[in-house]
């Protein structure tokens, strides 16, 4: 039987999500065909080669612990560890770029530039978002108006102009086969989710940011808001340590995930 080391941290505390209990029960799942050793990311370092595959999983913010995080990052290629999520993804793994580059290169996402001099690129809007460029979990996040942001001159952070949606979805992805979608039917309330059944055109924007982002193995998390014209703008690609919500999935499709999962590990490895 294959060794699994599981990186989470069991105590992250996370707005609306509970990770202990996410993690706790895939490990409960996954015990049956691997041998599960349950690791802190802050420690991975010293114990990447115990196991055959790293998983990295609901870990939480890198935020608090960036200069370890690097020198994990740096440690798994020098030694060539197997990890899932392989990190060769282009987004949410190296900050948030990757919402720059996108809008340059014409992708459905919510317009992002990083400096006034390039506002003309969103346009004027009432209200604007500002974002730290390796953020997340809303950390360090502002709404300003027009005129503050112009006053304010934020360096070096991400700007986006605050936008009316109907509602946030959000397709998950194992490797690059779709898994399921659960969306958020009150927008002021982010992590309670229902499960959404997805059209075709849903899944051809989907589709495009996967396709765009070409990691070799992992889950991701494709975050988009529906806009009043029924069009969809993505909001985040999650390829670190996406949360699963698996606990909100009827028993079949849960156990269809696990399964598919397992076998993604076990191909993996070998």
């Amino acid at each position: 039987m294959k060794t699994i080391l599981y990186l989470t941290d069991l105590y992250y505390e996370a707005k609306g999500r509970k990770y202990y209990e996410e993690d706790l029960y895939i490990t409960s799942k996954l015990k049956d065909h691997f041998n599960i050793l349950i690791g802190h990311p802050h420690q991975a370092i010293s114990n990447l080669e115990v196991a055959d595959l790293v998983v990295f999983r609901n870990t939480g913010s890198v935020l608090g612990y960036q200069e370890y995080f690097q020198k994990f990052l740096t440690a798994v290629e020098q030694k060539n560890i197997l990890t899932f999520n392989s990190f060769d993804g282009k987004a949410d793994i190296l900050g948030k770029q990757y919402l720059i580059d996108l809008t340059d290169q014409g992708y459905p996402v919510i317009p992002t530039v990083e400096s006034l001099t390039e506002i003309d690129k969103i346009g004027v809007h009432e209200k604007y978002i500002i974002k730290l460029k390796n953020g997340a979990d809303s950390i360090g996040m502002e709404m300003l108006s027009y005129d503050s942001l112009i006053s304010s001159d934020p360096i070096g952070k991400l700007i986006q102009p605050l936008i009316d949606f109907d509602y946030e979805v959000s397709f998950y992805y194992l490797n690059d086969k779709f898994q399921y979608a659960l969306y958020a039917p009150d927008k002021d309330k982010r992590w309670e989710l229902v499960e959404y059944e997805p059209t075709e055109n849903d899944l051809e924007f989907s589709k495009k940011f996967i396709e765009w982002n070409d990691i070799e193995r992992g889950i991701t998390r494709v975050d988009a808001c529906r806009l009043k014209d029924n069009s969809l703008l993505l909001v985040e690609l999650e390829d670190l340590n996406p949360f699963l919500s698996i606990d909100l999935l009827p028993i079949e499709k849960r156990d269809r995930f696990i399964n598919d999962l397992i076998e993604a590990l076990n191909s993996s490895i070998n």
